[in-house]
């Protein structure tokens, strides 16, 4: 089950029909989050396997798992910003368990992805989810 601020986006996908408009909204999303500050931004928070740059930077508190993500291609910074939402808050031994494939399914995501940017967001999702298991 994904977060309240996930099921919220998948409402206001729901109302919008065009995929422009899809994209556009996840752009915005990625451009309303806090940007990385760029002593963050090293090798240990960059995210192999992606085109563009990406940075997650994990820090799980009190047993829920946190983190801030940032890009240099205005639709990744988006899926971060999804991601964001699907993962941020939930409990270190919850993350393993969200089926993020699914639940970006539900966007219709993977239909409208190249196949770069698709496995960019592979590579994040596999980021998180390991550090989520190092840090439970």
């Amino acid at each position: 089950m994904a977060q309240a601020a996930f099921e919220e986006v998948v409402e206001d996908f729901e109302f919008l029909e065009d995929w422009e408009d899809r994209y556009r909204m996840v752009i915005e999303m990625g451009k309303a989050m806090e940007p990385l500050p760029d002593a963050l931004k090293v090798p240990a928070t960059k995210v192999e396997g992606c085109a563009s740059q990406v940075w997650l930077h994990m820090t799980p508190e009190g047993g829920a798992f946190h983190f801030q993500g940032d890009s240099d291609a205005l639709i990744v910074k988006g899926l971060i910003a999804l991601l964001h939402r699907l993962y941020d808050g939930l409990p270190l031994a919850e993350v393993g368990g969200v089926d993020a494939r699914a639940e970006l399914g539900r966007l219709g995501l993977h239909d409208h992805l190249s196949a770069q940017r698709s496995n960019g967001l592979r590579a994040m999702i596999e980021r998180i989810r390991a550090e989520a298991a190092a840090a439970a």
